[in-house]
């Protein structure tokens, strides 16, 4: 496991409802790690070890209520003051089945048994928080023996079954009079804060580390540690800054906060955008979408990221903190090449904004697997159409080019023109140069481009009422 050289931190969390504190730390500890080789918790598995399969979920629940997690990917400081349920917690105390667990044995809901654990404790989860769409509750749990059916029939039959006491419990337990986790003696350096607990103090610490690595749900940097064995020097945590998980929607304006997770940015965006909302649910698990920031989505600068080119269509403003000094960017304007952002060192994305507007917006994601894959390509389209015509266009990809890009040659073809298939046509020939993709294991440049042009059909049938989703087309 990789290791946070030189530094520290005292964290305190419940797990299975008895208070644990663990003093002098490594930051880059993961919780499967520290289950399984210090406490002998092995019922929480590894399988990929990078948030795929589910093997590893857990329950993990704090003031904003229960999520699934893979603890795979999840570092130990993301828990401080937060209760964790792992399967042999799903118990009670006096070896009570979890009603999920009686269903699973009842309906024989296990094959090989490997991937079991993961599943009871995304079925636990789901059970507290009252949540019956199954298929996507579980769609972040693999089992390749293919018994999905008993499963599914396992976690109806517990839906009416009451919340154990013991999982209310974990709901009460609130650390606001333990400490935030300091970091611990470096010699000459003085403590700095490793997990601040507001925006004001991560500027005050990022500026005075800006070489340190931000941590917010760790489904990307959780990979350099699990997969490259990188370790890390420097890490500032970012989960303790509660304002940076604000939304706001007002008449005008739809903004979040940094951190807020994508399960939260999905339930917000579906009376708004519902392509939008949709496609983030078909882009990760259950358990990654609640772990995984919108921030932290927009800032590693990915080109296939799914959020930017939706994000670029609906006009998005990017609000970036160094220090004391605030600044707001058009976000296209925030990607410059691949690798390469508009941001200073110490300066961090604070918020997302975008103003409201009738919903023109499509996003449509290519992969070859329909749900939680990488994008071949990702297209994001906006078109305001007045009388006819195209008064205004914002067309984004992902997986187009190094960077997410505006498709400005193919708007500037529509805008000003008939809303008509001719014009559609003539708009599709302006991709060549916009675009210039790469081949990889993904897609061919060839491939990429076909699909770009066809998009741009897709949604001119879109917007006319026709039936354009794959899953609907009979």
């Amino acid at each position: 496991m990789g290791n946070a050289t030189g530094i520290k931190m005292t964290i305190t969390f419940h797990l299975n409802g008895e208070e644990v504190s663990l003093p002098d730390i490594s930051p880059t500890t993961t919780l499967l790690d520290w289950l399984r080789e210090d406490r002998g918790l092995t019922g929480t598995k590894e399988g990929c070890n990078e948030g795929d399969c589910g093997a590893c979920t857990v329950m993990v629940t704090d003031q904003g209520g229960h999520k699934a997690l893979n603890a795979c990917i999840l570092f130990l400081p993301q828990l401080h003051g937060k209760s964790v349920r792992t399967v042999e917690g799903a118990a009670g105390p006096d070896g009570q089945l979890h009603p999920v667990q009686e269903a699973m044995v009842d309906l024989h809901g296990s094959q090989c048994g490997f991937c079991t654990p993961g599943f009871v404790m995304s079925m636990a989860t789901a059970h507290a928080n009252g949540a019956t769409d199954h298929d996507d509750q579980l769609a972040g749990n693999l089992c390749r023996c293919t018994g999905y059916a008993p499963i599914i029939r396992a976690a109806k039959a517990a839906e009416e079954a009451p919340v154990p006491s013991w999982i209310k419990d974990d709901s009460s337990f609130i650390f606001s009079e333990i400490s935030r986790g300091e970091v611990a003696d470096r010699g000459a350096e003085p403590p700095t804060s490793l997990r601040p607990t507001c925006a004001d103090e991560l500027a005050t610490a990022y500026a005075a580390r800006p070489d340190a690595t931000l941590i917010a749900g760790a489904t990307d940097v959780g990979l350099w540690v699990t997969k490259s064995l990188r370790d890390l020097d420097d890490v500032i945590f970012l989960d303790g800054c509660t304002d940076l998980k604000d939304i706001t929607v007002t008449e005008d304006e739809v903004r979040f906060g940094a951190m807020v997770d994508m399960n939260r940015v999905r339930d917000t965006l579906a009376p708004l955008h519902s392509s939008y909302a949709e496609m983030v649910r078909r882009y990760a698990s259950q358990q990654v979408r609640g772990a995984a920031t919108i921030g932290g989505n927009i800032a590693n600068g990915s080109p296939i990221g799914d959020n930017p080119p939706a994000l670029i269509a609906l006009g998005a403003t990017l609000h970036l903190r160094q220090g004391e000094t605030r600044r707001a960017l058009p976000i296209e304007d925030f990607f410059i090449d691949y690798g390469k952002q508009a941001r200073a060192p110490g300066e961090f994305v604070a918020a997302v904004s975008f103003p409201r507007q009738p919903d023109s917006l499509r996003v449509y994601k290519i992969s070859k697997r329909f749900d939680q894959d990488i994008s071949a390509v990702l297209g994001a389209f906006n078109v305001t159409v007045v009388n006819g015509s195209v008064t205004a266009a914002r067309i984004a990809f992902g997986g187009m080019a190094g960077i997410p890009k505006r498709a400005s040659h193919v708007e500037a073809a529509l805008i000003g023109k008939a809303w008509t298939a001719e014009t559609v046509a003539a708009a599709q020939a302006m991709f060549d140069k916009d675009f210039t993709p790469l081949t990889d294991m993904r897609a061919s440049s060839h491939y990429r481009l076909e699909t770009a042009r066809g998009l741009l059909a897709r949604y001119f049938a879109d917007l006319n009422g026709e039936t354009t989703h794959v899953l609907e087309v009979n």
